[in-house]
């Protein structure tokens, strides 16, 4: 597995530590309005899913009125180390959202029901 892309390569998930003695979190509160969203599309020159990814990113985000970003990974060496072999990769306030083909109703989910 050592020699695996870290695309496939998935960590198992882990419970969350409790204790007797932990403080409860409050529940989430109301949901965030769709404008305190950031969406960053992570993309290259001449890649024809990034041209298909950002058309639907625009749309989405004009639609909801969210603030987006491109990013280009020949111009970030992280981001190449990072993404290379994923590209288009859609990032939704900083965490990643999806990869290759972007699903508008997906999308659309994430920013609006984030947080129910």
């Amino acid at each position: 597995m050592a020699g695996m892309s870290p695309l496939f390569r998935r960590k198992p998930a882990q419970a969350p530590e409790h204790s007797e003695h932990s403080e409860r979190s409050e529940p989430p509160g109301p949901p965030e309005p769709a404008e305190n969203h950031l969406v960053t599309l992570i993309r290259k020159p001449g890649c024809h899913l990034c041209d298909d990814a950002q058309l639907v990113v625009e749309k989405v985000c004009a639609e909801l009125g969210v603030p987006w970003e491109g990013k280009d990974i020949t111009e970030d060496r992280g981001l190449h180390d990072q993404y290379w072999e994923q590209i288009p990769v859609v990032l939704v306030d900083g965490r990643q959202h999806t990869f290759w083909r972007v699903n508008e109703e997906r999308l659309r989910k994430a920013l609006t029901d984030q947080y129910k």
